[in-house]
Formats: structure tokens, sequence, C-alpha cells
């Protein structure tokens, strides 16, 4: 996520402004096509998700595509997922520490970096690609052995935030393709979350875009490419209603809702 995100429209407003506008069309669920053994998952442009990341998972969203927390959320879940049809996206940090997660002290202390706009979070050293592989080698081996099909690896653009660390774009692209890297030797594929200045150089290396924000930020037409090469452009917005931006995802060719801020169930698809 952007470090820090804007903070969310009062909960009022929100409501008069959805009030005032028409509702979305009835979102049609996609089937998802046949998966050849040993092929990865390959989402075509503007498949419907859901992304949750807080509160009790909601299983009943008609969406063929859901993005979960790969902690929080069991293997269990993951097969009635699948069972019903949907396509699984393990969500996890790569680029910044979380004191919440089990595998916390792995992590050396000269490793974190400054906080990056969320309780608990810190910038991690992603120079330091000896100690961090075997650490997010393990992680994506709990999403493949949970049964995800994919991974969105969080907090990959470091290299243009105050991390704490002199971080260059050549240090992010090699990070990033190792992510790309440890996903696909898994057999699942990979997002590239938000780090628009590099789509020109990352996006033969990954299987869709997960983005924040692309609209309030004028920036989604900078996505073009992942569409272009027939991959989804998973995006969300916290701040603009529907009404604001969905006429233009759909001429892009997004997957776009808008969601609050925490991520909870709730969701407004275009």
């Amino acid at each position: 996520m952007r470090a820090p995100l804007r903070a969310a429209l009062p909960a009022a407003l929100l409501l008069l402004v959805a009030a005032c506008t028409s509702s979305p069309p009835p979102e049609e669920e996609e089937p998802v096509p046949d998966q050849a053994p040993g092929e990865r998952w390959q989402p075509r442009p503007g498949t419907a998700w859901q992304w949750q990341l807080s509160g009790k998972l909601d299983t009943s969203v008609k969406a063929p595509v859901y993005d979960v927390d790969g902690f929080d959320t069991t293997k269990q879940q993951v097969a009635a997922l699948k069972a019903a049809g949907r396509r699984t996206i393990c969500y996890l940090s790569t680029g910044a520490w979380e004191d919440f997660r089990p595998d916390a002290e792995a992590f050396p202390k000269s490793m974190l970096g400054r906080g990056n706009g969320w309780e608990g979070e810190r910038w991690l050293d992603i120079r330091r690609v000896a100690e961090l592989e075997p650490l997010i080698a393990k992680r994506f081996d709990m999403c493949r052995e949970k049964g995800f099909d994919a991974v969105e690896p969080d907090n990959m653009d470091g290299y243009r935030n105050t991390t704490g660390f002199p971080l260059t774009a050549a240090d992010q692209l090699r990070y990033n393709r190792l992510i790309a890297k440890l996903a696909h030797d898994r057999g699942m594929a990979v997002g590239l979350k938000n780090d628009l200045d590099q789509i020109p150089e990352l996006v033969g290396e990954f299987d869709f875009a997960v983005n924040e924000q692309c609209a309030e930020y004028s920036e989604c037409e900078r996505l073009t490419p992942f569409v272009e090469a027939g991959k989804a452009v998973f995006h969300a917005e916290y701040e603009l209603p529907p009404a604001r931006f969905c006429e233009g995802s759909r001429a892009l060719k997004l997957s776009s809702m808008q969601k609050h801020l925490d991520l909870d169930a709730w969701r407004r698809p275009c």
C-alpha cells in the first residue's frame, strides 16, 4: 500500500454519494478457465475480484478471484474457495516488516528501517537479498502449501519512499525480479503491486498488477502495458466513489472497485 494513505471519506459523506449515484450493474462472474498441469494461472484483463485483508472472511462475494491474507487464511478456507470455483491470491508484505507476523523475529533488527505509515510496520533493506531470500521463500512455501494460485507481494516500491536506506531503482528491480522468480519457481502467479515507474521493465516478469488509487492520482493509464500484454490489473479506490472512476476503468479494461481503507469485506465493484 502507499505509505501513508490518506484517510477515507467520512461514512456519512460516502452514503450521500452512494444515494445520489446509480447502483453499479450486477456483477457477472467470469468462469475460471481450465489450467493445464504445470501451467501458471494468468488472469485476463477485466476479471472481477474481491480483496479482503481484515475481518472474518466472507466467502459469499460473487467474484471469481479472492485476494486474502496469506497468514490469516487457512488451508481449509483456500480449499473451500477453490471448490467454489474461485482463484486465490496470497497477500504478503515482502518489502516491509510487520511486528505481528509469526516469523517477525527471524528478520535481523539491522534490516528494519523507518515506519511505512502503518502501525507495527517498517521498511526492509531490500539490498540484503542473500538474507531476505530464504525468509521470503519460506512465506511463499506457505502460500503454495495452502493451495494459493498466486501471490500479491506488498510494499514493492520502497526506493520511492523514505525507508531509512539509500535504496536505488536498480536495487528495487533486482529485488522485485527475485520476488517474481520465487513465486514462479513454486508454480504460482505473481502480481506487481503499485511501483508504476518500473512497469516497463517488469511487465514481462509479472502475471498481473495490483494498484491502489490510480484514479485518484491520475495514474491509471500507466498500467496499460499489463492490459496490452493480456494481464489483469486489479485496482481499488478508497476515497473516490465508483461514479468518479468506473467509466475510465472500463475504458482501460481495469478490474476496479471501491473499498474501505481497512480492506474488510465491503466492496462496490464497477
